[in-house]
């Protein structure tokens, strides 16, 4: 028989040292749950509630906590609606963090050239945190993929707007071609889409259909901040809006799609990583649902494309509309490239 297992979450026992004893275990929980609230409430307001949920513990814990934190020295500041935070001071990001962000913005910068001089210059911004020699290789490692100006420009009046709670007007090229004139948009968020690391931005467009909407930055033409200010929505939840979706279409309108992945590509599937995606079975064939965002076609358009790049190796089961797009495709690409000596049929 093979050693006990220890239970999940409980204190870590070392080889050659004996656990700790109860009361000791209970405060080594208190002093990292402490450190990890500094973290949290260094990075977003929150309620006691909201606390309580996130470290599992009850509201009068997270009370005690944060009288804790104020005689350790920590300006723990009382909001409206019964929130807290704690100015962030010093370096504005630790070693790890920076390391992290790096990764992110350069993986950005790579393999999107939407905002390539802003990411350049957040990189640079952010290895100033980190050692001259870990700094010089990190920065070595950054080419200049070309500007995009007219982007570029974009973000920052998006970002203006954003800032000082200005409304935004602009025209929009939506993807059939028909340009949109005169929207007005209260930013509520910005988004980098996870299928094609494009930014989107995310807000209640006022004029056109009064509701939360979501706009591609590289289609948002004539751009103005206009004179009049808006105050952000307290109900608007960007994990909500964004929970079902693939890229960026999230919103209201969602749907379940059922695939069965070939044994061959099991492996890759069980793997994980996926948003959104529930193991229905595994049986040598792996049948997966992937919740997602759909267009106002009825279709998940940005989950098609992972749906495609499997090829033959995945199936969609379900819905009969998503399967017939699925199939669609297929057909036009073997009408299209199937025949000797390939290229496209003229």
């Amino acid at each position: 028989m093979g050693d006990p297992v220890p239970p999940p979450f409980g204190p870590e026992v070392l080889p050659g040292r004996h656990p700790r004893a109860p009361r000791q275990a209970k405060t080594w929980d208190k002093a990292r749950r402490l450190s990890r609230l500094v973290h949290e409430l260094e990075a977003r307001r929150s309620t006691t509630a909201q606390l309580a949920q996130r470290f599992g513990v009850g509201q009068r814990s997270i009370q005690r906590d944060i009288e804790a934190l104020r005689e350790m020295g920590h300006d723990v500041v009382e909001h409206r609606n019964k929130e807290y935070s704690i100015p962030r001071s010093g370096t504005l990001l630790r070693p790890a963090e920076a390391l992290a962000a790096y990764a992110a913005i350069r993986l950005a910068h790579h393999h999107s050239p939407a905002l390539n001089s802003h990411y350049r210059q957040a990189l640079q911004s952010i290895s100033l945190t980190l050692p001259e020699r870990i700094r010089h290789t990190l920065n070595a490692s950054v080419r200049d993929n070309g500007a995009t100006p007219f982007v570029e420009r974009q973000m920052e009046q998006v970002a203006a707007a954003w800032m000082d709670q200005r409304v935004l007007s602009f025209d929009y090229r939506r993807p059939n071609g028909t340009l949109e004139t005169g929207n007005e948009l209260c930013v509520y968020f910005i988004e980098i889409s996870r299928t094609n690391l494009a930014p989107y931005v995310i807000g209640l467009e006022r004029r056109h259909r009064g509701k939360v909407r979501t706009f591609k930055l590289s289609r948002m033409h004539n751009l103005c901040l206009l004179p009049d200010t808006y105050e952000p929505d307290p109900e608007f939840e960007p994990r909500d809006f964004l929970s079902d979706a693939w890229g960026v279409i999230g919103g209201e309108a969602t749907v379940a799609v059922t695939v069965r992945f070939a044994p061959e590509a099991a492996y890759r599937v069980l793997e994980g990583g996926f948003p959104n995606a529930t193991l229905i079975r595994q049986d040598g064939h792996v049948d997966m649902e992937f919740r997602a965002g759909t267009d106002a076609t009825g279709l998940p358009r940005e989950l098609l494309p992972f749906l495609l790049s499997w090829g033959p190796r995945a199936e969609v089961l379900s819905p009969p509309d998503v399967r017939e797009a699925w199939l669609s495709e297929l057909r036009e690409a073997l009408r299209r490239y199937d025949r000797p000596g390939g290229g496209e049929i003229e």
